[in-house]
């Protein structure tokens, strides 16, 4: 074993299996993260002399804030052209390969992942990503999307990033701590890099190291320079650097300006370097004295360093005027309109104040950034623009497109303060100040603060012109719904004295939303949808929110059908994050109307993209709603566990987390626990919530069986005015059950199976009719409602009321028909279900990829688990089959 890996096996055994799962078509990642100079390098080097095919990438900390540099680096040479055309084109754009508007992130890591399995297609690929912490934004987020949706192509994906999770995070993916070698290892390791050490150095070198591989092997040199019994005082990575210091003050002055300007230059061509060094009056030759030293080597890379901190300590042990050449020098070096973006960063490196040029320089390269989907390098080079404007209007023109891009971004933390610097430096015109107050509401409702948030939009809107104001007025409406009808009422009259453009798409979108945000009945929500892109509504993007004020309304399959619409429109046009909510209301509106399997298939997909693209609201949401689908199968294991990943009581799924506590102890039959949670959802703060709406005929049953019907407060009227406003024949059987309940007569139990309800809400109206029945003595009638009660709750997987219906029919006795087993479509997952019914449809594996935002193996690995559970050998079958859920 080489020197660089004792003591390191319990680390090699996990690289080794997960090559092996790659050998075997099996996809992994993998996050090293330990300081520097640990091994993480070495170990990715282990993994590289394994012999499979290996792409490579680095990040390089004076590249950082450059859009998709790193990514640029890791796939050149790969074939685009294999991709499918909208994936090729939203990653020529963000290459800067073609001009076209900002594609979807996300789509941008699909096409990455479609560049992975292709490379993988014909065996395993490794792919291995040193010093991920300096990766810019753009590639670490686009890597990460590829590394959590890897599956069955056979491809590795390693990173080896620093030890704080804030420099890399990756939320989902292993990780593998790479700690401090034993005191035994670390002395072995110190003894074959340095034999004959003076005692006093050895010892300081194994207690200065603390088990840091690169510190024992670096330090020894620095130690025996100094003047015995020295006691360092800076941490190790600033000994490390001083060690490496040390070894390069001795080269020549020309050398060190060449190894300064390839320092500074990150991942520029050897050209750049050298081009930039000639005009310090450097050559080629000089770089031969470092090469010998083993400290940097060259290639069609440029200029490698051996380690990182070798590179900072060449950087940050040079004077500041040096490095200021440095960089004016690489400027000039960075030729031509494609290295437009590096000549800018460079000449911002070099300013030593306001410089006007500079900074317009600077805001064009954030405006590129931001037209390629970099919006955290856009954010930087529009910050750094107004740092070097010349004057406070200058530098509030620049603040406001940084803010406006963070909060396009999700970066609503570094909007905010881009928003208030703006408005501090300058005193914006009341256009500009509308801007910024529409930026600072998103951040305020972002953090939690939603009455903030209400106020600062409304004031935008007063402040803006009316098709502006209309947009600004449907974004006040999302807190003003968190905080109660006053504040909705605000937003509906602020909405009425608009007088809007003819022809303005927003107007019918307003026109649905905001009488719906009050539960009443407007008009139908396809006419809505349908008359908002008659005048050029941007939909899908424009018409999301329709589908979440139509299922307040209880126009239930409405939602579904336009959810349904928009998701496939997304899918077509590659725009992912907007599928998470999309999904999330249609498995709403499948649930409501009682297709709980389907419900569950839509779920499912939604939590999957929204946990991979980081999309933290929709991720709590999806876990919550996953925990409802729990409760209403008994699973009380599974309930559970999605609850505790939903964020707690302020997070933005709490409300049907909430939900799906009380339905679990209701459906399990700790009825006195469920109507205390029950009761807590729907007369708090968040009683107007879906959720809580919905779970008002749940209050109403948990009191009636607890004796305790007075508990139930208002339930029924509510549900009654709800019937009443919105118009809704199913909201109205619900009132009559809950009626039946309360009062004991039989007309209203009647009444509401005549209205029809929804299946699974049909059932529960028979099973509670039923039960009335039994205790009456009336056996026959009773049996009549029971027993296709426990049909439907069967077929829909609703395990303990099927159970509370089948013992009521026991109790009846005579016996009691048997339950009817799951159908093979149970089996399947919901991932699997959906990619059977495309397959059935006729789509090819790659088809159906582009549609799932899969690789085609991941599909065809899926296809070979389902057919054995579906009782079928061969695609050709898949047609023939029933393949409804539930």
């Amino acid at each position: 074993m080489p020197t660089a890996l004792l003591g390191r096996a319990a680390e090699l055994a996990r690289i080794d299996a997960l090559l092996a799962a790659a050998r075997a078509g099996r996809s992994g990642a993998l996050v090293l993260r330990g300081e520097a100079g640990i091994g993480k390098t070495a170990l990715l080097e282990y993994a590289a002399a394994a012999g499979l095919p290996t792409v490579r990438g680095a990040g390089i900390e004076s590249e950082a804030e450059l859009p998709f540099a790193a990514l640029h680096l890791l796939v050149r040479g790969a074939d685009l052209g294999a991709l499918p055309p909208r994936q090729r084109a939203a990653l020529d754009g963000a290459f800067g390969l073609a001009e076209q508007d900002p594609a979807d992130r996300m789509l941008i890591g699909l096409a990455v992942l479609s560049l992975l399995a292709e490379e993988a297609a014909d065996g395993p690929l490794l792919c291995l990503v040193d010093d991920a912490h300096w990766l810019d934004r753009a590639t670490a987020e686009t890597l990460l999307f590829a590394a959590r949706r890897l599956d069955a192509d056979g491809v590795a994906l390693i990173f080896a990033t620093r030890a704080g999770d804030d420099d890399f995070p990756a939320p989902g993916l292993p990780e593998l701590p790479v700690g401090a070698l034993p005191p035994e290892v670390a002395a072995a390791l110190l003894d074959a890099g340095h034999s004959g050490l003076a005692p006093a150095v050895r010892y300081r070198a194994l207690v200065e190291s603390a088990g840091n591989p690169l510190a024992l092997l670096e330090l020894p040199a620095l130690l025996a320079a100094e003047t015995p019994g020295t006691a360092p005082d800076q941490p190790l990575p600033q000994r490390l650097r001083q060690a490496f210091h040390g070894q390069v003050a001795p080269l020549p002055a020309a050398t060190r300006t060449l190894l300064l300007v390839a320092a500074a230059a990150a991942a520029a061509d050897l050209g750049t370097v050298l081009r930039a060094g000639a005009a310090l009056r450097a050559g080629p030759e000089d770089l031969t004295p470092a090469e010998r030293a083993g400290l940097v080597r060259t290639g069609t890379a440029g200029v490698v360093f051996r380690h990182p901190l070798l590179r900072s300590a060449v950087y940050q042990g040079a004077p500041l005027p040096e490095r200021l050449a440095a960089h004016r020098a690489l400027a000039a070096a960075a030729t031509g309109p494609e290295n437009a973006d590096i000549r800018a960063w460079h000449l911002a490196a070099a300013a030593t104040g306001p410089d006007e040029a500079v900074a317009a320089a600077l805001a064009d390269t954030a405006e590129r950034a931001r037209r390629r989907s970099g919006y955290h390098g856009a954010v930087a080079a529009y910050e750094r623009a107004a740092a070097l404007s010349v004057d406070d209007a200058a530098r509030a023109r620049r603040l406001l497109p940084a803010a406006e891009t963070a909060a396009e971004a999700g970066l609503l933390d570094l909007a905010r303060r881009s928003a208030e610097r703006a408005a501090a430096v300058a005193a914006p015109d009341p256009a500009t100040l509308a801007r910024l107050d529409v930026v600072r509401g998103l951040a305020e409702f972002g953090a939690g603060r939603p009455a903030a948030a209400h106020r600062l939009l409304l004031g935008a809107a007063a402040g803006s012109e009316p098709a502006r104001a209309a947009r600004i007025l449907i974004q006040a409406a999302h807190p003003a719904w968190y905080l109660g009808d006053p504040e909705i009422t605000a937003v509906a009259a602020a909405f009425a004295e608009l007088t809007l453009p003819e022809g303005d798409p927003v107007a019918p979108i307003a026109g649905y939303i905001l009488p719906a945000l009050r539960t009443t009945y407007t008009v139908d929500l396809r006419d809505a949808a349908a008359a908002a892109r008659r005048l050029g509504a941007d939909s899908p993007r424009d018409l999301v929110q329709l589908c979440g004020a139509g299922l307040v309304v209880g126009q239930d399959e409405q939602v579904g059908e336009l959810a349904a619409e928009l998701i496939a429109e997304c899918r077509e046009q590659g725009r992912i994050a907007l599928l998470p909510p999309l999904l999330f209301f249609r498995a709403e509106a499948e649930l409501f109307l009682g297709n709980r399997a389907e419900a569950a298939v839509a779920g499912a997909e939604g939590l999957r993209i929204a946990r991979d693209a980081g999309l933290g609201q929709w991720v709590s949401q999806h876990h919550a709603f996953r925990a409802y689908l729990a409760a209403l199968t008994g699973d009380e294991v599974e309930c559970l566990a999605a609850v505790a990943e939903v964020g707690g009581a302020l997070a933005p799924g709490a409300t049907w987390a909430d939900a799906a506590l009380g339905v679990l102890e209701l459906g399990l039959g700790r009825v006195a626990s469920a109507l205390h949670r029950l009761i807590a959802l729907t007369s708090g703060p968040v009683r107007h919530h879906v959720a809580a709406v919905r779970a008002l005929p749940d209050v109403v049953e948990a009191a009636v069986r607890l004796g305790e019907p007075e508990r139930a407060g208002d339930a029924v009227e509510r549900l009654a005015e709800w019937a009443r406003r919105g118009g809704q024949p199913w909201v109205a059987a619900l009132e009559q059950r809950c009626r039946a309940l309360r009062t004991g007569d039989e007309r209203h139990f009647r009444a509401a199976l005549e209205l029809g309800a929804r299946p699974l809400e049909q059932a529960r109206t028979r099973l509670l009719y039923g039960e009335w029945l039994r205790r009456t003595k009336r056996k026959t009638e009773a049996r009549a409602q029971l027993e296709p009660a426990a049909e439907a709750f069967e077929r829909a997987g609703a395990t303990p009321w099927a159970a509370r219906a089948r013992t009521e029919l026991a109790a009846l006795g005579g016996g009691a028909a048997p339950a009817a087993g799951p159908g093979p479509v149970a089996r399947l997952t919901p991932q699997e279900l959906q990619i059977v019914r495309l397959a059935a449809r006729g789509l090819s594996n790659r088809d159906i990829a582009a549609q799932l935002f899969l690789s085609p193996r991941t599909v065809g690995h899926h296809l070979y688990k389902a057919y054995p559970k579906l009782g079928v050998a061969a695609r050709g079958e898949l047609a023939g089959l029933p393949l409804a859920a539930g």
